[in-house]
């Protein structure tokens, strides 16, 4: 067990892309930025296994992924997980 393993956010947060990852992988339609979602969902997981991920970062990739698949409803309850995991890691900005 490392580290990251011990704090449940990043727990949480990898478990919530790795589903998202196998629900887009599972996805049979083709849409344009696919491949973002993918690479930044990929960006994800190796934050998160890291350690203790930059906030600005995981923020930064859940925008990318948010207007990749935002428009695909079948993947909203992925996304959502996603966003809630990351907003763990210390709430959205305040503005």
């Amino acid at each position: 067990m490392t580290g990251s393993d011990k704090d449940p956010r990043v727990v949480e947060l990898r478990s919530a892309v790795s589903r998202l990852r196998r629900e887009l992988a599972a996805h049979p339609a083709e849409f344009r930025d696919r491949d973002i979602a993918e690479e930044e969902l990929a960006a994800l997981d190796a934050m998160a296994a890291g350690g203790a991920p930059e906030i600005p970062r995981l923020r930064r990739s859940l925008l990318l992924i948010a207007g990749a698949i935002g428009s695909v409803s079948a993947l909203t309850r992925g996304l959502t997980q996603v966003r809630e995991a990351v907003d763990r890691f210390g709430g959205p900005p305040r503005g």
